[in-house]
């Protein structure tokens, strides 16, 4: 499981023109799944996320979480962070988990990282063609891959 964290001032999520998600304050995680990510991945990634300390504290240092800071979380799936570049010059998405697999993972992904927020986190459509918008707060944006832990 791969995420893209990016702290945001705003964000936005649209399908076929109609916003879907907003937030003014908070992260946009982009989530990438593979065939043989687990609950485990899961529980791991969401528990870093929520307890990441890249928001600024009194002093301008990024000292404090999402939870701290009390801010909102909007996810989109997208299995293109799993592209392979290695030949040629199409990408393949041969590693990103299909939608039988990867839906429920999606599903349970979100349901945790609530459980571990403290509140509703919202999310685009899976699937769907998404129009998202970002301001990059920062700019600070995290990538973190469940099956590399460093």
């Amino acid at each position: 499981m791969r995420v893209v964290i990016q702290r945001a001032s705003q964000s936005s999520v649209k399908i076929d023109n109609k916003q879907v998600a907003s937030m003014e304050n908070g992260l946009l995680v982009l989530l990438g799944i593979i065939d043989d990510d687990t609950w485990e991945d899961i529980d791991w990634l969401c528990k870093k996320i929520v307890n990441l300390r890249i928001f600024p504290d009194e002093e301008g240092i990024m000292n404090k979480s999402i939870l701290e800071v009390d801010g909102d979380i909007i996810v989109v799936s997208q299995f293109t962070l799993h592209a392979s570049t290695k030949k040629g010059n199409r990408p393949s998405y041969i590693k990103a988990a299909k939608p039988e697999i990867a839906i429920p993972l999606y599903q349970k992904f979100n349901q945790t990282l609530e459980t571990y927020l403290g509140k509703p986190v919202q999310t685009g459509i899976f699937g769907a063609d998404m129009k998202v918008q970002l301001v990059n707060d920062g700019p600070v944006t995290i990538i973190i891959d469940s099956k590399n832990k460093e």
